[in-house]
């Protein structure tokens, strides 16, 4: 594996952990790939520990697995893990709507509070949806976690918004493969995100939790679709053979990585 660019020493641990995060949300990093400290320490030109690290956190977000003997390995996602994922984040969903409407309403100071951040979320929203329309998959992964990372500050409890926002991330990590050999991926990619900004700044409940609702009920149309082999799960036709491949050294930018990631 090849790095990007240079990494600065102050903060190797999050910047490794983001570089490796990156490359599984990309699909260049693909479910079941194995790989070792060693490898990645050689590939940035660091030490082993905070390599160790960035791994051990990115096994916590449940992005990789690790074995003792082996190192580790992208963790595999099956359609019932993306079901449970998405049925999970509908329940916190509904909890946090069913909270922040059972409250007083907001006073003018958080009220213009609120209309500031919403003048940034509605910008996400607008270049999600957009990239959504495209199918342009790398734009809309980057402005889709922002979108939601930013709209879930307003409710201002950072553990369910880290907990969603690992949640998506987990989502996407599941669908990338699937969704970069999909011909119609347009029609599978959600683009309502300005219908829940448009609720949350007219405090329309029953709207919002209708965008709500369609966003779920789009992600476990695709589940359903999924399960019934429509269409067979890309990341799964080709594996490396050992840590250098059958095309040389197993790197996510090499070519044996950019084979198995063409649309």
């Amino acid at each position: 594996m090849r790095a990007s660019g240079a990494v600065t020493r102050s903060t190797l641990r999050q910047q490794i952990a983001d570089a490796l995060r990156d490359e599984v949300l990309a699909g260049r990093l693909q479910p079941g790939r194995e790989f070792t400290v060693k490898q990645i320490a050689e590939q940035y030109g660091v030490s082993a520990t905070p390599v160790r690290e960035a791994l051990f956190d990115l096994s916590a977000q449940g992005l990789l697995e690790s074995d003792q003997h082996r190192g580790f390995r992208v963790y595999e996602f099956t359609v019932l893990d993306y079901r449970a994922i998405v049925e999970a984040r509908a329940l916190v969903i509904n909890g946090v709507i069913r909270d922040v409407f059972a409250g007083p309403p907001p006073g003018p100071v958080q009220q213009a509070a609120h209309r500031d951040a919403l003048v940034s979320v509605r910008r996400r929203a607008e270049e999600a949806s957009r990239a959504a329309r495209a199918g342009d998959l790398d734009i809309l992964i980057g402005y889709d976690l922002r979108f939601w990372r930013e709209l879930g500050a307003l409710v201002g409890n950072s553990y369910i918004t880290d907990f969603l926002h690992r949640l998506r991330v987990q989502a996407w990590v599941f669908a990338v493969p699937y969704l970069r050999g999909d011909a119609d991926v347009r029609d599978w990619l959600w683009n309502g995100h300005p219908d829940i900004v448009a609720a949350i700044s007219h405090r329309d409940r029953d709207a919002l939790l209708r965008a709500v609702e369609d966003y779920n009920n789009h992600a476990l149309s695709w589940a359903d679709r999924l399960a019934a082999g429509d269409p067979a799960h890309p990341g799964h036709a080709a594996r490396p053979e050992g840590p250098d491949g059958p095309d040389g050294p197993d790197e996510p930018n090499g070519p044996a990585a950019r084979s198995r990631t063409k649309p």
